[in-house]
């Protein structure tokens, strides 16, 4: 099975894959949103808590919250709803959706990282990936820099550099 592990913190992801059951058992009869600690996957993950944030199963059916059961069912899905896109206004179907408990047939699983263990992990909480963009309301600029609201908000708005063209300055763009 592999193990789709994100840490908000830094931004990053790192997949692994785990083929020794004993293992993986941690994960079996847990739901969706459930914490797990995952000092059975290595010494490095000693003290690592992650929660379970969804998975596929060996044919490639997403889990779906709420879907009591571990196998797979047929649920008539509308709009606003995961899982299903509707092409047309008012349409609805009929889908196949895997059940938020997870067992063996699953493929992948997806986990973020709660709480962090005593060890950093290569690839995933060792390095930080900044944020591409800023804020873009005024009042997330304000909150961002602990501005007052006397201060110049247009100061401090974050700006990325495009790519310089041929004989053109450099331009620069806000989110």
């Amino acid at each position: 099975m592999k193990l789709n592990i994100s840490f908000p913190a830094t931004g990053c992801q790192k997949v692994f894959e785990v083929d020794d059951e004993r293992k993986l058992k941690v994960f079996y009869e847990r739901r969706m949103a459930q914490e797990v600690a995952v000092d059975c996957l290595g010494d490095e993950w000693k003290g690592y808590v992650v929660r379970i944030g969804g998975g596929n199963d060996k044919q490639g059916f997403p889990m779906k919250q709420g879907v009591l059961t571990a196998s797979r069912v047929r649920l008539l899905l509308s709009k606003g709803q995961s899982c299903y896109k509707p092409r047309r206004t008012g349409e609805r179907k009929r889908k196949s959706v895997r059940g938020c408990i997870v067992d063996a047939n699953m493929s992948v699983l997806s986990l973020v990282i709660v709480k962090k263990g005593e060890k950093d992990i290569p690839g995933l909480t060792d390095t930080s990936i900044p944020k591409r963009l800023g804020p873009k309301r005024a009042n997330k600029i304000r909150k961002l820099f602990m501005l007052t609201s006397d201060d110049d908000v247009r100061r401090y708005v974050v700006r990325r550099p495009l790519p310089a063209k041929e004989g053109k300055a450099p331009k620069t763009k806000a989110p």
